[in-house]
């Protein structure tokens, strides 16, 4: 993997560049909104990537909690840590798109409330992984992201089921998508799906190395005491 890490990272990045050219070049300009809805193309894939890192928090954090795996508890902090960052794009590119299209920045809609509240609850996670020295809180974390993933069907099927200001779906849920909208879309997730890949892969491997240095650190300090 290491070998095929700057490789991966290339062609992660050329994807990315193709699918922003395919964003705001090649996608058909909607007729209501304007350049505008171009937005569509970074908000969505980054909610999709977002729950997806969110899952696989939620399945690290099962696997720790069953059988006790430090790497599967660091993969969930990995996870947590690079699903906060889309999670934070998509709270950022909301605001800015509804303010030409609804005319406010923000309104205590309940997609946007249960979002920023899925964020919160991870910002939390992380806070208390970084502050709390405690044995106890790999565990405590993994009860906290099995407690906040509950918030992400919450936060997708919203719309499906109560009357929100967003629109109603448009893939799957009665509301309608152009084919070249929708193949640009996919084409977006695929490329921040690499990238959050890429940057997962990257974090893991620093903090395995860091928990390394803590354990030889914690050694060395155990042998002064002995000797």
């Amino acid at each position: 993997m290491k070998r095929a890490f700057p490789i991966l990272a290339v062609l992660t990045a050329l994807l990315l560049t193709y699918s922003t050219y395919q964003a705001l070049v090649v996608a058909p300009t909607e007729r209501t909104m304007g350049d505008v809805q171009r937005i569509f193309y970074y908000h969505v894939p980054s909610a999709w990537t977002a729950f997806l890192l969110f899952v696989v928090n939620l399945v690290a954090s099962v696997i720790y909690l069953t059988r006790k795996s430090a790497k599967a508890d660091a993969v969930a902090l990995v996870s947590a840590e690079v699903g906060v960052v889309f999670c934070t794009v998509v709270l950022v590119t909301g605001p800015i798109w509804a303010r030409p299209v609804w005319g406010i920045w923000w309104t205590w809609d309940l997609r946007l409330t249960l979002t920023l509240v899925l964020w919160l609850i991870y910002v939390s996670y992380l806070v208390l992984r970084r502050f709390s020295d405690s044995s106890q809180t790999p565990k405590l974390a993994a009860v906290l992201a099995i407690f906040g993933a509950l918030d992400v069907p919450l936060v997708y099927f919203s719309i499906w089921f109560f009357r929100t200001q967003h629109p109603q779906p448009v893939i799957g849920g009665g509301g309608s998508l152009d084919p070249r909208m929708l193949h640009v879309l996919l084409i977006n997730w695929l490329a921040f799906s690499c990238l959050a890949f890429v940057v997962c892969c990257w974090r893991y491997r620093l903090e395995l190395l860091h928990r390394e240095v803590e354990e030889m650190e914690s050694l060395e300090a155990l042998r002064g005491v002995t000797q």
